[in-house]
């Protein structure tokens, strides 16, 4: 919501902006009134929606055209005042102000217009027939107000909508014209109504109703209230209701039923709630909110987040065999703007015989998502709504930073649950196979990957003393970076058919690593092939045993042949 409200009152002269606004101040009518009143600033806690609001007269006799402009570019609703007394001003309102404000405003942000006919007092009848099919014409006007700056009449109400315009703005939620909801609101409650519908059965029942309501207006429904809502879409349509529950489309008709009834604050409250701005985007506060990371230090998942990931997994698993087909996949990123896992993730984690993402395979999925991108993780739990269903301030609840990396090797201890290997070797050594062979996948199910749909990391599970850890393994790439060296294990491949390939290990080793505390493996690759000798000056197996002995005999390096999958 908007941290203040300006509001702006313009019209011809003599029709009583300035009366208007000192009737507010004052509480009666002026005995005298000046050309033009001086902005005034309401504080927030004596107005209706707590927020500070200035009040802006304009005077054609005081102000030059150019400032009109400068405050017509700085207000976040008009007010054209008109008297219900004089035709002319009426004409005004079509013929000169509505143009002159939408020239001055953007047209993909116009500012809400409230149509003002003071002097009520004066007449016996009512202006609205003359005013319904200016509204009718122009959809930038929100509301009609007839009042009397004389009498007092509907005053505090005339500041009341020109706010509420501002802060429950119609115009992004429904077209009168059509009287339906808009597209962009659709899609927005649609996904409220996903996020909130948490056994995914397409109906909210009483209990989801209840946590929707005490999510977004802090109360719970009454037993008996929960029955008058949904006697109420009853009524109105015949598939809003299903087995006592209220269905989407009974969901978005209670909407329509609330912004018809002038209660845009209603729908404003949930879609705020669930991170909506004024234009129905998720604000970057909600999808990135801060979190610190120091040097040296990575980011996991917490307890709390896996548990969340394993009901957002259950709720989805529809046929209940531990995988996510791609109907499911794409079903639990419905509530997501595009589909974040491409055909890559299914190389990069854990499937089943069918090449489905198993329940293992999709907390690696999230566990890597997050150690590589903490920012993309924070933007995914927002568009699940991790921070609603938990009741946390933000995602970042759902974030571990770890300590960093040197006190783990001081203590020699750690909490960390995520490591990562990093795998090097020269070109056509078999790094590639040896990821997906860590996945558990042989080499004919290699050969089917199409190129496009290749991953660079792999991700699974394995168990230290007892404790299920997550590794995560990746391949260098044509240079090494600083991140590249920043590993928890290093593991060099080389073929031993190919007597160059341990060549390629022994300089990177003897480069990077030889004097770190890295700890390093070589593995010959491709033992299915015939072993020939390397063209370098020591066996792979004299290699490591040398460097073991120039370690003071702590064995760290270890030579291991990788068995045909």
């Amino acid at each position: 919501m908007r941290k203040d409200v300006r509001i702006l009152l313009v019209g011809e002269p003599k029709v009583g902006k300035t009366s208007l606004i000192m009737s507010l101040v004052s509480e009666e009518f002026p005995d005298e009134v000046p050309l033009r009143a001086e902005e005034i600033t309401i504080p927030a806690d004596v107005t209706p929606e707590r927020v500070p609001t200035h009040i802006v007269d304009y005077s054609e006799a005081e102000q030059s055209d150019e400032q009109l402009y400068q405050e017509i570019s700085k207000a976040n609703v008009i007010c054209i005042v008109y008297s219900v007394n004089n035709k002319k001003s009426i004409e005004k309102v079509t013929s000169h102000w509505i143009p002159l404000i939408n020239d001055r405003t953007d047209k993909d942000s116009r500012v809400p217009l409230i149509l003002v006919g003071n002097k009520s007092d004066l007449v016996e009848h009512s202006s609205m027939e003359t005013i319904l099919p200016i509204m009718n014409q122009y959809q930038d006007i929100e509301t009609c107000v007839e009042c009397s700056a004389k009498n007092l009449k509907n005053i505090s109400e005339l500041f009341y909508y020109a706010q509420k315009a501002v802060l429950h703005p119609t115009g992004p939620l429904y077209c009168p014209e059509e009287k339906e909801l808009k597209p962009s609101c659709i899609k927005s409650l649609t996904r409220i109504f996903k996020v909130s519908d948490l056994d995914n059965d397409g109906i909210l029942n009483d209990n989801e109703l209840n946590f929707f309501q005490r999510t977004c207006f802090n109360t719970p429904l009454a037993p008996q209230a929960l029955e008058d809502v949904k006697n109420v879409v009853r009524r109105n349509m015949t598939d809003g209701v299903k087995d006592n529950g209220l269905s989407l489309k009974g969901f978005l008709f209670l909407h329509t039923l609330f912004i018809q009834r002038g209660r845009h604050e209603t729908t404003w409250t949930v879609l705020r709630r669930f991170g909506y701005d004024d234009d129905l985007e998720l604000t970057q506060e909600y999808l990135f909110p801060m979190i610190k990371m120091p040097p040296d230090c990575t980011t996991e998942l917490n307890h709390n987040a896996y548990l969340f990931l394993q009901s957002v997994f259950d709720k989805h698993d529809k046929d209940r065999d531990c995988a996510l087909s791609p109907e499911e996949v794409k079903d639990l990123f419905k509530v997501f703007p595009y589909m974040p896992w491409g055909p890559d993730v299914n190389h990069t984690v854990g499937t089943n015989e069918q090449g489905w993402i198993t329940y293992q395979g999709y907390l690696s999925q999230w566990t890597l998502t997050t150690y590589l991108d903490v920012q993309r993780s924070l933007e995914y739990f927002g568009y699940l709504g991790y921070s609603i269903i938990y009741e946390q301030e933000s995602q970042a609840a759902a974030i571990t930073v770890t300590r960093n990396k040197r006190i783990d090797l001081q203590k020699k201890q750690t909490q960390r649950s995520v490591f990562r290997c990093n795998v090097l070797g020269d070109r056509g050594s078999g790094k590639s196979g040896f990821l997906q062979a860590f996945l558990g996948k042989n080499l004919q199910g290699q050969r089917r990957i199409r190129e496009d749909h290749k991953s660079f990391y792999a991700i699974s599970t394995t168990y230290v003393y007892g404790q299920e850890k997550y590794l995560l393994v990746m391949p260098d790439f044509d240079f090494l970076s600083e991140a590249d060296l920043a590993c928890d294990v290093v593991c060099l491949v080389y073929d031993i058919n190919n007597p160059s390939s341990f060549e390629y290990c022994a300089k990177v080793y003897k480069q990077y690593f030889i004097d770190s505390k890295t700890p390093c493996v070589v593995v010959a690759a491709k033992s299915d092939l015939h072993e020939v000798r390397q063209h370098y000056s020591l066996s792979p197996h004299e290699f490591c045993l040398a460097s073991t002995v120039a370690l003071n005999g702590q064995t760290k390096h270890f030579v291991f042949t990788l068995p045909p999958t």
